[in-house]
C-alpha cells in the first residue's frame, strides 16, 4: 500500500534564520551543526531542543578580502578627513583579518525562532576557538531568505 502525503494543514511549519558566522578557525558544515546543537542543548536541554527541528539548509563561505574591501569602502566614505580615514582603515585591517566569515540558512520550527536565536547568542567558543553567530534575518522560505539577506 502506498503511503499518503500529509496535507499542508498537518505539516510542520518552518521558518528560516539567516546566520552571520565569524570564527577564528575554518569551519565545515558539520562543525557548525555540532556547535549549534551544543548551544541549544546547553541552554534548553534535550526535551525542548528536539522540538526546534534544526537543520542547516545552505552554508556559504566568504573570503576575508571581499568582505574587507566592501567594509573599507564604507568606512572611508563615511569619514570626511583623509587622515582619520587612513587610520581607521589600518586599524580595521588589523582587527578584521583574523577571522573567517560564513553565512548560513538554518531551518527551525515556527514559534521557536527566539529560543534558537537566544541559544545562538550564548555561543562564544567551539573547540576552544572563538566563534560569533548572529542572526541577520528570519523568513518563511529558503529562497526569500537568500534573496533578502545573502545576495
Amino acid at each position: 500500500m502506498k503511503l499518503k502525503i500529509l496535507p499542508p494543514t498537518l505539516r510542520v511549519k518552518n521558518h528560516y534564520l539567516t546566520l552571520d558566522i565569524k570564527s577564528e578557525v575554518k569551519l565545515t558544515k558539520d562543525e557548525l551543526v555540532s556547535a549549534i546543537w551544543y548551544s541549544c542543548l546547553r541552554l534548553y536541554g534535550e526535551a525542548e531542543t528536539s522540538g526546534f527541528n534544526l537543520w542547516i539548509m545552505r552554508f556559504y563561505t566568504h573570503t576575508n578580502n571581499d568582505f574587507l574591501s566592501n567594509n573599507l569602502n564604507t568606512i572611508s566614505s563615511t569619514n570626511k578627513s583623509d587622515n582619520d580615514s587612513s587610520l581607521v582603515n589600518k586599524d580595521y585591517e588589523r582587527t578584521e583579518s583574523n577571522y573567517y566569515h560564513y553565512k548560513a540558512v538554518l531551518r527551525c520550527q515556527r514559534g521557536y525562532e527566539n529560543k534558537v536565536r537566544g541559544s545562538l547568542a550564548t555561543l562564544y567558543k567551539h573547540n576552544n576557538k572563538k566563534i560569533a553567530i548572529s542572526t541577520i534575518g528570519i523568513s518563511g522560505t529558503i529562497s526569500s531568505s537568500i534573496e533578502k539577506f545573502i545576495n
